[in-house]
């Protein structure tokens, strides 16, 4: 039986958060989705999550634990990616992600209500090296290492999934892999993603961690 849960999903307008929060509350939970933009609030809405309107790059370590504090699971599907440059990667996918972390510590300390916390990676994450000439690219690939690897040392209840390079093929079933260099053979649809996300949130404890998947023909039940 499902674990119904509240959860907050971080990035809920990037793509893999459009697909996992109609799963999401098909499956039952509550879903509020954490954007910048409030122009975006009608399709969160349509979807039949509830918007939460927060900057990443705004937000300080006691008011994401104030945040966390209201929900049974978080979800950090958020990331600049290199896209608006190196300085908002660094701003977002490192410090913005750390203060979510720094945020879960808070919250373990104090002795309160403590979410499951789940990051979106990729395959091989903490080890990767990328040319420090390429800025933007740099700048995600140092960002995403540093992050995983405090995640993997935190004793909270966390998830870093671990996808190969995503497409938006349709989810046809997953191939758990080793936590090895992303190879460019090695895909994951974003469908998927998002199907890996509801069957871990709807589990009663989170599966091991780090989980790195490939598309292949397991369900995603299959999950150890």
């Amino acid at each position: 039986m499902t674990d119904k849960k509240k959860i907050l999903y971080i990035g809920g307008h990037g793509k893999v958060g459009l697909l996992a929060a109609p799963k999401l509350v098909e499956a039952g939970h509550e879903v509020h989705s954490l954007i910048r933009n409030p122009e975006q609030k009608s399709e969160i809405e349509k979807l039949g999550a509830t918007p939460v309107l927060a900057d990443i790059t705004e937000q300080t370590v006691a008011q994401w634990a104030e945040l966390f504090a209201a929900y049974d699971a978080v979800v950090w599907g958020a990331g600049n990616g290199g896209r608006g440059g190196a300085e908002l990667t660094w701003a977002v996918d490192r410090d913005g992600a750390l203060a979510t972390v720094d945020a879960m510590e808070t919250l373990q300390q104090e002795g309160g209500n403590l979410p499951a916390y789940l990051m979106i990676s990729y395959v091989g994450s903490q080890e990767a090296t990328t040319d420090p000439a390429d800025e933007k690219w740099y700048a995600y690939v140092e960002s995403k290492k540093e992050v995983d690897n405090r995640l993997a040392q935190a004793e909270f209840p966390h998830l870093i999934l671990k996808p190969a390079m995503l497409t938006e093929e349709p989810a046809q079933g997953l191939e758990q892999i080793e936590d090895k260099a992303l190879k460019e053979s090695m895909t994951s649809s974003r469908e998927l993603v998002a199907d890996v996300i509801v069957e871990a949130l709807g589990r009663e404890t989170l599966p091991e961690s780090p989980l790195a998947f490939v598309d292949g023909d397991n369900p995603v039940s299959s999950i150890k």
